[in-house]
């Protein structure tokens, strides 16, 4: 696993536990601002982990796909996923 992956894996399951705190927040009926919080905090935590994927899709799909010149098709999924979060 490379070094991105890796990152983003460690952050995936970081967002996981704050997840699973949060559930437990909203249980317990915590503060609604303080749920918010953290929720923001996990969604910034998966915004993370997407783009360190993405930034190991270019550096290795989509250059190996250049170089056998054949981008297209991987520029169009980059595309497209840039215009899901641009979405948001």
């Amino acid at each position: 696993m490379n070094q991105e992956k890796n990152k983003a894996l460690i952050a995936l399951k970081t967002s996981k536990g704050q997840i699973e705190g949060i559930i437990k927040m909203i249980e317990d009926e915590r503060y609604c601002v303080d749920v918010s919080n953290q929720i923001v905090a996990a969604q910034a935590l998966l915004k993370k982990a997407n783009m360190l994927i993405l930034k190991q899709h270019v550096h290795h799909c989509v250059k190996d796909a250049v170089k056998q010149d054949n981008a297209d098709e991987k520029i169009d999924e980059i595309i497209e996923v840039l215009s899901k979060i641009m979405d948001r």
